[in-house]
């Protein structure tokens, strides 16, 4: 299966919003790619309960570091962050475009942000830090398929 869009999570620190984005992926045709090492056991029941009977229908990728991931990466890195250069809403998604998104606690390091080919930003009210990653993952999933056109066909 060929999918329009992907997303990365690196080192990801939270089982659930790894199950949360892994349902999001199977729902919406969005490949997964997990940039190893990550801050829990693939295993865990918390993301096997984010994740419910979706994830099993997630398309997966398993990289045991982000110079494994960068490798095989053929779309831009559209790199979700606090420190993005460009607002959410003004940024031209393509088809093929990987949505990279860092871990909870860390986000990314200075290479992982300086390798991406675009930074975006979910502005939000003055005083408050940040999405949950699952959250932020669904919104810029919804911008890009909304404009690349890839909503997958309704089903009745």
């Amino acid at each position: 299966m060929t999918h329009q869009l992907r997303f990365a999570l690196f080192e990801p620190d939270i089982a659930g919003n790894v199950g949360t984005i892994l349902r999001l992926g199977a729902c919406l045709d969005i490949g997964v790619d997990l940039i190893e090492p990550m801050g829990f056991a693939y295993s865990d029941r918390s993301l096997a309960r984010a994740g419910m009977d979706y994830a099993a229908h997630a398309s997966v990728r398993r990289h045991v570091d982000w110079a494994a991931f960068d490798a095989q990466v053929t779309g831009r890195i559209v790199l979700l962050s606090t420190r993005g250069t460009t607002r959410i809403d003004a940024v031209r998604f393509d088809p093929g475009d990987v949505l990279l998104l860092g871990a909870e606690s860390s986000g990314v390091p200075a290479m992982v942000h300086d390798r991406a080919d675009v930074t975006l930003n979910i502005p939000l009210v003055p005083g408050r830090r940040s999405l949950n990653v699952a959250v932020a993952a669904a919104m810029a999933a919804a911008e890009a398929l909304r404009q690349i056109d890839g909503w997958p066909t309704e089903q009745n």
